[in-house]
């Protein structure tokens, strides 16, 4: 199927119908309004108190206990990405519902916890309803607003203000300039904390097993390469023709060369095969491997990181589909192929 055209060029059926009228983006009102939500932003970062913000960070990174986030509505949002980001960093971190927390969950907090709670104008009746509860379990309170004064003020241990010169809403109403810079101050403090608690790439791998980032700081080429009785070896004496079952039984696409030792000498790809095959013709088949095999192939070492392994296949001169795997002595203990590295999720 065909993607539509843009919708400028879609043709009205009928200009007279109401109904099928068509609604165009004003391009210059769509870029006054991002240049003014950037004013917005630059209010924000031009006006935010650092000691609070320092007090704050330091606060969270001599947190013994867990760092619930809490808030209503899109400042709930807010908060659970927040904490999740925290989590994904290796810090003991949670959101805590309001609502749920005033029937039952509250019994998760203790008296190491840090509770933080954001709301725009501070006066969010929910919280306002859990911070003294919260106060009663023994956690720090810290309230994250952007109006001044307000409820939370008075009943948080620490309050943060986030300057918020208006929101970009014409009326002042819908949360989107207020939770942008709630999100841009917690990630913030979050990659703050990161540096402060020397979390490293391999930390953050760790945390990530599954995704495409994690795999590329943990997988080695031996832990994927091929191996053994999967290994598509022949010797240098063996003719072309008496290794074709080799060549594509083993799904590699190529013939490892080895000696009696199992020193790599070279190797021999389907591609070689059929360069072979048009310039010889029918004296392939008194042709060996040797005669025809790449004695100096791109190799690469059991321990080096798989996605190494990946470069070095697309590097220059020309990319390549497989590496074979050798020690230091040369000797070959596998083979890796771009497909099994994409398969792996890299």
């Amino acid at each position: 199927m065909g993607s539509l055209p843009p919708l400028q060029f879609i043709p009205n059926p009928d200009p007279n119908c109401k109904d099928h009228q068509q609604e165009l983006i004003n391009p210059d009102n769509l870029l006054n309004l991002f240049k003014t939500q950037q004013k917005y932003l630059n209010h924000f970062f031009q006006n935010l108190d650092l000691s609070q913000t320092l007090s704050f960070t330091q606060t969270l990174l001599n947190s013994t206990g867990t760092i619930f986030f809490t808030g209503v509505g899109k400042s709930g949002f807010v908060a659970q990405k927040i904490s999740q980001t925290l989590v994904s960093l290796g810090i003991k971190s949670g959101f805590l519902s309001p609502v749920d927390a005033l029937h039952g969950d509250i019994g998760i907090l203790s008296s190491a916890d840090v509770l933080v709670m954001f709301s725009k104008s501070g006066n969010t009746e929910e919280l306002v309803r859990l911070a003294p509860c919260a106060k009663a379990k023994g956690a720090y309170l810290i309230s994250i607003t952007s109006l001044e004064p307000n409820a939370l003020m008075g009943l948080c241990d620490m309050n943060v203000n986030l300057p918020l010169e208006r929101e970009l809403c014409p009326f002042d109403l819908a949360p989107v300039t207020s939770t942008a810079i709630q999100m841009v101050f917690g990630d913030t403090v979050a990659i703050a904390l990161m540096g402060a608690r020397n979390f490293n790439k391999e930390m953050y791998a760790a945390n990530h097993p599954a995704g495409r980032i994690g795999k590329s700081l943990i997988f080695k080429v031996k832990d994927l390469m091929k191996k053994k009785d999967e290994l598509p070896v022949c010797r240098e004496g063996d003719l072309i023709m008496d290794q074709l079952v080799e060549l594509t039984s083993k799904g590699c696409g190529c013939l490892l060369v080895v000696d009696n030792d199992y020193h790599l000498l070279g190797t021999f790809t389907d591609g070689d095969l059929r360069r072979t095959l048009k310039a010889s013709g029918e004296g392939i088949f008194k042709l060996t491997v040797g005669e025809m095999c790449n004695r100096r192939p791109r190799t690469i070492d059991p321990d080096a990181m798989a996605v190494e392994a990946m470069k070095k296949m697309e590097s220059p001169p020309s990319a390549v589909q497989f590496l074979p795997v050798v020690n230091h002595d040369n000797i070959l203990i596998g083979i890796v192929t771009l497909h099994g590295l994409v398969s792996a999720g890299l």
